[in-house]
């Protein structure tokens, strides 16, 4: 695992104001990834990485450090990592592994940084967030969902095995499902309500029609970097050497599609019409300060041996806070706050990143550059820390009354739903991913 560096010095400011800013989800001791262009223009998409409100156009600085005009700012490695982070999605940036990551990261926060020899070099090559468009960070071949809180899972199994909700499977592997990686979205891009076959359970035969039970899903998004040979697994002590960053994720459910076709195979078309991720990428190194110790509960089974590590143990979790909301059509024609549905934590989660990792390869399953996983659904022990609205509303039997009263059950047509991502506590900056949304559209008549 990485170390604490001098990137993650509390005390260091940014000639950049902005990033300086208390609250800011992007101060210097984070730096994320993103592919972004100027809205509206028929610019090609590169890297770019968030300070404060602004974006360090990693295309125009490349340019910058070929003319000459960075000096000694970059070394070999960082250099080779500016060319590939310039380009049109982050794949090849992902690919090239810790040590030329580390050397970028290391070479923007130096130049970044107040005092810096280079301030007004780099400040040529800043575009205003308020003035970017966003494309998907990487090209992803593959995309699979764990479902890796069990407060969720018992929280679902509880709606339909109240004596025993949990599987028997659950706590001894990481449950995973293999998605559509096509309708990954970027924050932002609405969808329409999905069709399907439905039955009610009081029904003798299914019909066919725009779901009634939309929900969202609050995930975390992880983004592989270095992959493996096909047939080579992946120790846990390499796991997070393989992983580039994480983002927010909302992998969107039809929960009545998903009731009728579930059995014998899994999630289908309940799940692959949409998921959306936020545009910035955080990267493991960022997160450093916000490793925690992971435990198991002695009551329950201890991990087999291929997915135990001391260094697992000791820092595999993230405090990393998880919050959802939702806005209304009425919300927004009101100009209201949108109301808070849940807040949550990373740290919830039952099994850690590098355990998915190291499931997910152990068969010889090999990973690539810009693979995505979703940590699954992030549910909390506790009332209000609830990650899907089938939680929430107890499998719609409990509505929820939301701020202006209006009342949901599950999602409706024009609901726009919000989440953010952060990290915080005392002796460390906060380090935060932005905010990702989209808006549920009336169904497509069929």
């Amino acid at each position: 695992m990485t170390q604490l560096n001098e990137t993650h010095e509390p005390s260091l400011q940014s000639w950049l104001n902005s990033a300086n800013l208390e609250g800011t989800d992007f101060p210097i001791q984070n730096l994320p990834f993103a592919e972004f262009r100027r809205a509206g223009s028929d610019e090609a998409f590169r890297g770019g990485v968030a300070i404060g409100d602004q974006i360090v156009d990693l295309a125009a600085l490349n340019n910058a450090y070929l003319q000459g005009s960075l000096g000694d700012l970059l070394t070999a490695e960082a250099a080779i990592a500016l060319a590939a982070a310039a380009q049109s999605s982050l794949n090849e940036l992902m690919s090239l592994g810790s040590i030329h990551w580390s050397a970028l990261r290391l070479a923007l926060s130096r130049g970044l940084r107040a005092g810096s020899a280079h301030e007004s070099v780099i400040a040529a090559c800043l575009i205003a967030q308020s003035d970017a468009e966003y494309a998907l960070p990487a090209r992803i071949g593959d995309y699979t969902d764990f479902y890796a809180s069990i407060h969720h899972a018992t929280n679902i199994g509880r709606l339909f095995r109240p004596d025993n909700p949990l599987l028997p499977n659950y706590q001894w592997i990481p449950i995973g499902y293999h998605g559509r990686s096509s309708s990954i979205n970027m924050s932002g891009a609405d969808f329409p309500r999905p069709h399907s076959q439905m039955k009610a359970p009081d029904a003798e035969k299914p019909v066919y029609g725009p779901c009634k039970r939309l929900d969202y899903e609050l995930e975390v998004g992880i983004f592989i970097g270095q992959g493996n040979a096909q047939g080579q697994s992946v120790a846990m002590d390499d796991a997070e050497a393989h992983v580039f960053g994480l983002c927010l994720l909302n992998d969107w459910s039809a929960r009545d599609i998903q009731a009728w076709e579930y059995q014998p195979l899994g999630p289908f078309l309940s799940k692959n019409f949409a998921s959306t991720i936020s545009p910035w990428v955080v990267t493991m190194e960022a997160l450093l300060p916000y490793r925690s110790a992971w435990t198991r509960p002695e009551a329950d089974p201890q991990p087999l041996s291929y997915l135990e590590s001391m260094q697992n143990r000791a820092a595999g979790g993230f405090d990393m806070q998880l919050e959802v909301l939702v806005e209304t059509a009425q919300m927004r024609e009101q100009g209201l706050a949108p109301h808070r549905l849940g807040l949550s934590n990373f740290d919830y989660s039952y099994w850690t990143v590098a355990q998915m990792v190291t499931h997910h390869t152990v068969n010889g399953c090999n990973l690539q550059a810009g693979d995505l996983f979703g940590s699954g659904t992030m549910s909390g022990p506790h009332a209000g820390s609830e990650g899907a609205m089938i939680e929430l509303t107890k499998g719609g039997k409990e509505p929820v009354t939301l701020s202006n009263g209006e009342v949901r059950t599950f999602l409706e047509d024009g609901d726009r739903v919000i989440m953010r991502g952060w990290c915080e506590r005392a002796g460390a900056k906060r380090i935060g991913f932005g905010e990702m949304s989209s808006t549920i559209l009336p169904a497509i008549e069929a």
